[in-house]
């Protein structure tokens, strides 16, 4: 049995949750229009470390979205769970944000885009196929008209994340489909952690940084 603290600050969404094998049992997040995390992350984990029932040091990892997203979401998410780790003497898991968002659609064909905001016209995102299957690897682009029209050719397109919304404002392709305003959560991250905990795919402490994918800037 494992009992993994989950941490989400990728985006606007604080989030916080508790996974026991693979399996969510407390969740707690705010997603304010500002970011909160610097006031409520530490307030959310002491709150449903008493609601579940769980002492800090009954924990055997911290599981952290490691970005794409806001600098400052990220830093604040990782270096609370660094901090854990360190005094906990326990490993720390990192998940990438992009898979998180990908996980709230349960599809059985077609494919998934997770998108987040970044700026302008600009966002983070990948492409998954129905089975989770990462096809193309993250990227921070300018969105056309014509983005992702060698997928949209020939399949639906799920487009899901806080970025869909200026992406559907230019599409015209009727084989796009928009989950508009989703936001990665750490109640999608037990499965995830599980796995890479069973599989000691860990981090290494000292030296684990966010995934910023830096500023982007069109030539």
């Amino acid at each position: 049995m494992n009992t993994i603290l989950c941490l989400e600050t990728a985006t606007t969404n604080c989030s916080v949750g508790i996974a026991r094998d693979g399996k969510l049992i407390v969740l707690k997040e705010d997603n304010s229009k500002n970011y909160s995390h610097a006031e409520k992350l530490h307030v959310f984990i002491n709150d449903i470390l008493t609601e579940a029932n769980i002492k800090a040091e009954e924990l055997d990892a911290i599981a952290v979205s490691k970005g794409p997203g806001s600098y400052t979401g990220l830093r604040i998410g990782v270096s609370a769970a660094k901090g854990l780790c360190f005094s906990l003497d326990i490993p720390l898991i990192s998940v990438p944000t992009l898979d998180l968002l990908a996980k709230q659609l349960e599809l059985e064909t077609g494919l998934i885009v997770p998108m987040l905001d970044a700026r302008r016209m600009e966002v983070y995102s990948a492409v998954f196929d129905a089975k989770g299957n990462q096809l193309r690897e993250t990227r921070a682009q300018v969105l056309e008209e014509s983005s992702f029209s060698e997928y949209l050719e020939n399949n639906k397109v799920h487009f899901i994340g806080n970025g869909v919304a200026k992406f559907e404002e230019i599409c015209s392709s009727p084989n796009a489909v928009f989950h508009k305003m989703k936001f990665p959560s750490a109640g999608d991250m037990a499965a995830i952690a599980d796995s890479k905990y069973k599989k000691s795919d860990i981090e290494d402490v000292a030296y684990f940084e966010p995934y910023y994918l830096k500023d982007f800037i069109a030539g």
